[in-house]
């Protein structure tokens, strides 16, 4: 697989805490039957052990045809046979994430100003993504909200594909588009109907 983005619409499943890898694997299989080709997988409350178990089985399910990118553990994305890693501000740094990941694997890295996006085009990162873009409830600390102005302001700063994020709806989602992201990443919105909500993304989104 080449070192890309397969998709404008980069959807993300943020498993909660006490959710069940049965929930989480006909989550995931509905976002593959509307369209989803592009998903992160972000768990921040399993352990090591279940984190890779979950991992393994979406490898498994989803198959060679959806894009799997691993949130933050790049030990487990390396295990599980994910397709990238992608790391914040507050992990480890883009250049330690990619020796351990290597050089075939996609590698992406989230900024919340012009600063850090100006550092991110530095490091050995495939995608920028760039937000909170509007309010967001998906983060209890969130970032200051940037505005299609902030990602008008990334894309001067990078010539990286640029990863839209927080709060982006399917109402909003083409704005974010024509302000310079060359995908979205979406969590809420996909979340009621996922199979109905990814292809109605798409559908705007093309």
């Amino acid at each position: 697989m080449s070192i890309r983005l397969s998709s404008r619409l980069y959807a993300i499943i943020d498993v909660l805490a006490g959710s069940s890898l049965e929930n989480l694997i006909v989550f995931a299989t509905e976002l593959k039957v509307g369209g989803v080709q592009l998903l992160q997988y972000r768990n921040k409350f399993a352990s090591s052990r279940q984190i890779l178990e979950q991992a393994k089985e979406l490898k498994r399910v989803l198959g060679p045809t959806v894009q799997l990118i691993m949130n933050d553990r790049a030990d487990l994305c390396v295990t599980a046979g994910f397709d990238g890693l992608h790391v914040g501000q507050d992990d480890l740094s883009p250049k330690g994430a990619r020796k351990v990941i290597g050089k075939t694997l996609l590698l992406g890295v989230s900024t919340h100003n012009p600063d850090q996006v100006g550092l991110a085009e530095k490091e050995p990162v495939d995608y920028i993504a760039v937000g909170p873009v509007f309010a967001t409830a998906s983060k209890l600390n969130p970032d200051p909200v940037i505005g299609l102005e902030g990602v008008r302001r990334a894309r001067e700063l990078t010539r990286k594909p640029l990863v839209a994020i927080g709060g982006i709806t399917r109402k909003n989602c083409r704005s974010v588009i024509e302000a310079g992201a060359d995908a979205v990443a979406v969590i809420s919105d996909l979340t009621p109907d996922p199979r109905k909500s990814a292809e109605e993304f798409l559908s705007v989104l093309r």
